[in-house]
């Protein structure tokens, strides 16, 4: 059967993109960017620190790595629980041995129920990110826009107010959105979200009320993504990692400025058997020249720097 002469005619048909958030552009064709002190590659360590509820709603869908046994589910709730008692201390000695100063995305409920957590992620220097409320707490399509803007807005809120920073970027749980959350998210004066990962480079968002710049954090090389949910070694994670960075590193050099983002989970590479592995990864890292290593905020600014000096 034949379709009608305007199956295809609808108003966004056109080259590029069927849509008003962003530009379409080819990443190899953009104006190249060169980082502070001449750098070709930026690295982004952040760390994910969250919590699961035990009687999790699941609304409207189990979260993953939330509970997945029967109420009360005290086998998974607290293997996620190690993360922030113990793993995160292991990870923090990891990122001090390798120089590196990390971005905190962190659940504003755990922030605000763990103070010395929090102060002890201040002491050692970086960058908090607005991770939503809790990991149980989504932002999804059909959600009401009211209960959605007062979750944004309650996460932002107690986040700065906790930490004293002023929480300029988010990360949502489950790097889940609905149609409204960028513009929620502007409105709360967020000026970058991590969502988004179908880039190498930051990227302008449009939004009702400015411009908001997506910062891709990579989820195919994720210790959770490879580890526990594609079920892969330990060793296996190490290599991916390292292959992710030395292509990138290539094509900075080859393209101008590229952006590494790595996300970490320490309840995921806290574990004793599992923090030597960080620690590879973190030395393959760190031991080229060409890499400028900051919390994604730095990042951002340097962006923009760049962008007007083109």
């Amino acid at each position: 059967m034949a379709l009608n002469d305007d199956y295809l005619d609808y108003p966004l048909r056109r080259h590029g993109y069927d849509h008003e958030r962003y530009a379409w552009s080819m990443l190899s064709e953009r104006p190249t960017v060169t980082w502070p002190e001449g750098k070709t590659l930026a690295v982004w360590i952040n760390i994910s620190l969250q919590f699961y509820p035990l009687n999790q709603r699941g609304k409207p869908f189990k979260v993953p790595n939330g509970m997945t046994m029967p109420y009360p589910d005290l086998r998974h709730f607290s293997l996620r629980d190690y993360g922030n008692r113990v793993g995160i201390y292991r990870v923090l000695k990891a990122l001090t041995a390798y120089n590196i100063t990390p971005t905190f995305a962190i659940n504003a409920q755990l922030a605000e129920q763990t103070p010395y957590l929090v102060q002890r992620l201040k002491e050692h220097g970086g960058e908090f990110i607005a991770h939503g409320w809790n990991m149980d707490h989504l932002h999804y399509g059909g959600q009401p826009i009211e209960e959605e803007a007062e979750l944004v807005k309650r996460s932002v809120d107690t986040l700065r107010r906790v930490t004293g920073q002023p929480v300029r970027g988010w990360l949502s749980p489950a790097k889940h959105q609905s149609f409204n959350t960028p513009d929620l998210l502007a409105e709360n004066c967020i000026e970058y979200c991590a969502d988004w990962v179908n880039d190498d480079m930051p990227y302008a968002c449009e939004t009702k009320t400015g411009c908001l710049t997506m910062m891709p954090l990579a989820t195919e090389i994720e210790d959770q993504f490879v580890i526990g949910q594609n079920l892969h070694s330990e060793d296996s994670w190490v290599t991916q990692v390292k292959d992710a960075f030395d292509f990138l590193l290539a094509e900075s050099r080859e393209q101008g400025g590229r952006l590494f983002a790595l996300n970490l989970h320490p309840w995921l590479v806290g574990q004793p058997h599992r923090i030597a592995c960080l620690e590879e990864v973190l030395a393959h890292i760190s031991g080229h020249p060409e890499v400028w290593q900051a919390p994604a905020g730095e990042i951002l600014d340097a962006f923009h720097r760049a962008g007007e000096q083109a």
